[in-house]
């Protein structure tokens, strides 16, 4: 283990990541990342024999459902809130030219 990050990474992530950071959150910035890679080696240790690799932890099923038309034709009532009906649609005022 003892995942040693040197300060030319730090810089180089903090570029990546558009920051600038102090010379105290350049260290703890180290500190983290070194103890984030300790814990990474730790679950290397593992032995995930026979475990399936998966993307979810709980089962994950699309459910659909049939595209069914519920309101059907409700032309006349839709139209009785138009302030202007022509030809079966409403008649809105022209927004350009």
């Amino acid at each position: 283990m003892a995942n040693i990050i040197s300060d030319e990474t730090i810089d180089y992530v903090g570029i990546l990541a558009k920051l600038e950071l102090s010379a105290e959150e350049k260290e703890q910035a180290k500190k983290d990342m070194e103890s984030m890679l300790d814990y990474i080696d730790k679950l290397n240790e593992l032995d995930t024999t026979g475990v399936e690799p998966m993307s979810h932890v709980f089962q994950v099923n699309n459910v659909f459902r049939e595209d069914v038309v519920t309101n059907g034709d409700d032309r006349e009532n839709i139209l009785k809130n138009a302030p202007e009906e022509k030809n079966g649609m409403f008649n809105v005022p022209k927004t350009f030219d």
